[in-house]
């Protein structure tokens, strides 16, 4: 590009410009053009692609349509309106036989003359676009007021012009491409055009942002097409990454869904912060010693990634568990998912919650004749711990509820005894994104509340009028780790993180 234009551009767009450079876009003169906004692509959201197939699954009716509320998600203007509507359907149905492509970069241009949109797609070349492709857009930013419908048009469209319906409850836009013959195409150009033409900045709004020199506000997402599926990214012999990753983002939104949701006014607490025993590796060559103790532990369980970026998709995970000890778990899974079912009956989650679970257990059936190793071993394992986390969290609240109704209890007075507490955790996790770890709040009055012999003695030499000494506190006296399980690229790991929540109180 001539030095020329590139000073003028990074007089235009400002932080933007410089932010984008630093990202690696290049940018081509467009002098044509009235305002260009290019950006790279794809989203990098966790678990981004497998939320999409879920909100394609929850949007199907019992009737096998989809439901109103997911016509105006996917911003069809009627069940009717054009073939996107049934090819939805077959996307939420085939996710295992489809290939995801993303574009390398988007590029978004005001045309004022023509009173239109044109947005252009850098698509990587793939035999793949060459069997029913489909273009998914998804909106960051909801649109902000009023309704749009929208006309995309161009000639890698089947047809050639879709109309979309826009609201502020529409997420994601589907276009069904055209098939192509021979040599295939790697940049789409389409030309958005809104009814009525006023409302052009409307559809601006939510494709780039309202304010200058913000960032596109959509992803270009991702492209569908007709391949095989199977994902070659990780080494011959380990589970499909496809079957990991869906089961680790599957329980991702269920404990999203299913754990109580609280706001905190302070921000994350990073886990690498507290002191930890050393990490172990949880794998083939993982005792059955440390199994055992984790199968039956009561400890919360975090799961978390170091960098998601570098471990999606997530290859590696199988576990050799013994037969007796196979068994073991294949008991405390069906007890817990007793449990998990009352929980989800009586208690106020996620409508979506039931559904969740029943994808986790089909991730992780172990079936009667398990192998040796497998993948489902691990992913069976993983649930357990997810599920015993979400049991003990509403145990403690039903706990925590009847002791407030009971007249006698100290929680009601101001006596020595166990509070919850809840954290939030860094945000780059699985889940659960908060702990509960309890702390300890009263009076340390006589008779003190399990206090040992230094509190009596301590007590008994204020009361005698030596009052230069502190009094006894109400402190935690025992304790429970917190288990977190990690991916990175080196594998899983176990690490545990002693002292982390308070068990019992005590006048010290």
């Amino acid at each position: 590009m001539p030095l020329s234009r590139f000073a003028s551009l990074r007089r235009r767009f400002g932080v933007l410009f410089e932010s984008l450079v630093e990202l690696g876009v290049t940018f081509k003169d467009t002098r044509d053009l009235q305002d260009v906004y290019t950006a790279a692509a794809p989203h990098a959201a966790p678990c981004f692609v497998e939320d999409i197939f879920a909100a394609l699954r929850e949007g199907v009716g019992d009737s096998g349509e989809l439901t109103n509320s997911s016509l105006v998600l996917f911003g069809f203007c009627s069940q009717s309106a054009h073939s996107s509507a049934s090819v939805s359907l077959d996307l939420a149905n085939k996710k295992s036989s489809l290939e995801v492509l993303h574009p390398a970069a988007v590029h978004v241009s005001d045309e004022e003359e023509q009173g239109t949109i044109t947005l252009t797609f850098d698509l990587p070349r793939s035999p793949s676009l060459m069997t029913n492709p489909v273009l998914l857009l998804a909106f960051e930013s909801p649109l902000a007021r009023g309704d749009l419908e929208v006309a995309f048009t161009s000639r890698s469209l089947q047809p050639n012009t879709q109309a979309v319906c826009i609201s502020g409850d529409t997420q994601y836009v589907l276009l069904t491409g055209k098939s192509s013959e021979g040599s295939v195409n790697d940049r789409w150009q389409i030309t958005a055009e809104t009814k009525p033409p006023h409302m052009k900045q409307n559809l601006k709004s939510i494709l780039i942002g309202e304010k200058s020199g913000s960032n596109i506000s959509m992803s270009p997402l991702l492209f569908f097409s007709g391949g095989t599926g199977t994902d070659t990214r990780c080494a011959s012999g380990s589970p499909p990454a496809s079957l990991q990753t869906s089961f680790l983002c599957e329980m991702k939104r269920f404990l999203g869904g299913v754990l109580p949701q609280e706001h905190f006014a302070s921000p994350p607490l990073p886990l690498d912060s507290l002191q930890s025993l050393p990490p172990l590796s949880l794998g083939l060559s993982s005792s059955e010693t440390l199994l055992a103790v984790m199968i039956n532990s009561t400890a919360p369980t975090v799961f978390g990634f170091t960098s998601w970026s570098s471990v999606l998709p997530v290859c590696h995970g199988e576990l050799a568990l013994s037969a007796a000890l196979l068994e073991e778990l294949r008991q405390k899974l069906d007890q817990t998912l007793v449990q998990m079912t009352d929980i989800i009956r009586e208690e106020e989650v996620s409508p979506g919650a039931k559904e969740s679970l029943g994808r986790l257990k089909e991730l992780s059936a172990l079936q009667k004749k398990e192998h040796a190793t497998g993948g489902s071993q691990f992913r069976a394992f993983l649930l357990l711990k997810g599920l015993q986390t979400v049991a003990q969290t509403y145990d403690a609240q039903r706990k925590l509820r009847a002791t407030r109704a009971d007249p006698s209890s100290s929680v009601r007075g101001s006596v020595c005894g166990l509070r919850a507490l809840t954290v939030s955790l860094t945000k780059l996790l699985v889940g659960p994104s908060s702990a509960n770890i309890n702390n300890c709040h009263g009076s340390c009055a006589f008779p003190l509340t399990n206090g040992n012999n230094h509190a009596i003695l301590l007590n008994s030499h204020i009361e005698s009028g030596n009052a230069d000494e502190r009094s006894p506190c109400c402190v935690p006296v025992a304790y429970e780790a917190l288990e977190v399980v990690d991916w990175n690229a080196d594998g899983t790991f176990i690490s545990i993180k002693p002292d982390a929540v308070a068990r019992e109180c005590g006048c010290r």
